[in-house]
């Protein structure tokens, strides 16, 4: 039995983000409807066998702390945990977590209490999925140190992320951080037929990460300046003659970093066939369970490519290519095409709505026409308000909404009064 911890964390300011996380923290940002994305990593673990979990949380951690609490709860007979561990001022460091190894180095003295002989080191703001238990098995037959999963990009892409030198034993004997464009040609490696023809020729880290227990103390122990893992650690391992494998993944992952790209990733699980499989019997996406009620629609809702998640309640005309979260409400002839509608953390009774008649009701009203947009939750979108993002309108940031890369992103319980025009 391979004896393994993971080590999960819990992201920084993400600012690039914003404004989805003024309030949250990036694993903590709802995806999929009715998932938060630090759901990602602890699913795979938990698919993978590896049931014992810390994820390290600093900035703006409340909402994720009340997820994570609120949903993983093994059996006292599995010995699985998910445990929080909060960044705390202690007498061996004053400082909150100035990086990826500060955070986990500064965790040492919380999870070093347990048996194990693997790390296991995951971000919380990646969208993948992925066999961890092969990963290791691959570790322990190489009689590596460390291992970093690595994905083959182009030579668009390699700039942004640290770049790894594999030879023909999948060892690692080199790695740049984000190198420069002129660079590229000296980090070519040897990949499949496939890869190699489509320009795929660079091997990138995806920040994930499985450290012997004694090469993580020990590099700890020699570095104890060092912040982070992919500039610092994982450089001084390979000069340092660590053995250093890459183990190379083939399916989908996305690093959830913009608004952008968490809006793509979002879109493309309406795709017929998506590359990120939500329902795979075999690897299972878990979150809370809310004992809501299905959805519901009237009117003759026209729906296409859309994921409607369980509470919502529908009168819309059309909604297209959308994620719906949970307990949306949208109002009578509205439009949603190209966009994210969170949903809301309550319901509104109809005493409520009748009695309040000069507050808006939660969720989007009649006659409106989203488009190319980001709902957060518990908005208030008024009657015939139009909304279209789009690459014509240039960023901006307002109370109520940000523009961000011609996405319309509608902040948290914002409201967006009627006959609202942004386009």
């Amino acid at each position: 039995m391979i004896k393994m911890i993971s080590i999960i964390l819990g992201g920084g300011a993400g600012s690039r983000l914003f404004p989805l996380t003024d309030q949250r923290s990036k694993p903590a940002v709802p995806i999929a409807g009715k998932y938060r994305l630090i759901d990602i990593p602890i699913s795979n673990c938990i698919n993978s066998g590896v049931k014992r979990m810390f994820v390290l949380t600093q900035y703006n951690s409340a909402s994720l702390n009340a997820h994570i609490k609120n949903t993983y709860n093994f059996d006292l007979f599995s010995q699985g945990f998910v445990d929080i561990l909060a960044a705390e001022q202690t007498p061996g460091s004053k400082d909150w977590f100035q990086g990826t190894a500060d955070a986990v180095r500064q965790s040492r003295m919380h999870y070093e209490r347990h048996d194990f002989d693997y790390v296991l080191i995951l971000s919380g703001d990646q969208l993948y999925q992925m066999d961890f238990e092969a990963m290791v098995k691959e570790h322990v037959a190489k009689g590596a140190d460390v291992s970093i999963a690595c994905l083959p990009v182009d030579a668009r892409d390699a700039t942004g992320f640290g770049i790894m030198k594999v030879d023909s034993d999948g060892m690692i004997p080199s790695f740049v951080e984000k190198p420069q464009t002129d660079e590229l040609p000296a980090w070519v490696s040897e990949v499949s037929a496939t890869n190699k023809k489509r320009g795929r020729v660079y091997m990138a880290s995806m920040g994930i990460y499985i450290f012997s227990r004694k090469a993580l103390s020990d590099l700890f122990d020699a570095a104890a300046d060092a912040v982070d893992f992919g500039k610092e650690i994982i450089p001084m391992a390979i000069n340092s003659g660590y053995k250093v494998s890459a183990y190379q993944y083939e399916g989908y992952w996305t690093d959830i970093g913009t608004i952008r790209s968490f809006f793509e990733a979002n879109i493309e699980l309406t795709d017929h066939i998506p590359s990120f499989n939500l329902f795979s019997q075999d690897k299972k996406i878990y979150t809370r369970s809310r004992n809501l009620a299905p959805a519901k629609f009237y009117g003759g809702t026209q729906l296409n490519r859309a994921l409607i998640s369980e509470g919502s309640i529908i009168h819309a005309r059309l909604i297209d290519t959308a994620i719906i979260g949970i307990r949306s409400r949208i109002g009578e002839n509205t439009v949603i095409k190209n966009t994210i509608v969170m949903g809301n953390d309550m319901y509104q009774s109809l005493i409520e709505m009748a009695t309040n008649t000069d507050q808006i009701p939660l969720g989007v009203g009649h006659y409106c026409h989203i488009e190319h947009a980001i709902l957060d939750k518990g908005c208030r979108i008024g009657n015939n308000v139009v909304i279209k993002g789009g690459d014509h309108l240039a960023d901006v940031d307002t109370p109520a909404y940000t523009i961000r890369d011609g996405i319309v992103v509608v902040k948290k319980g914002a409201v967006i009064e009627e006959g609202t025009r942004i386009m």
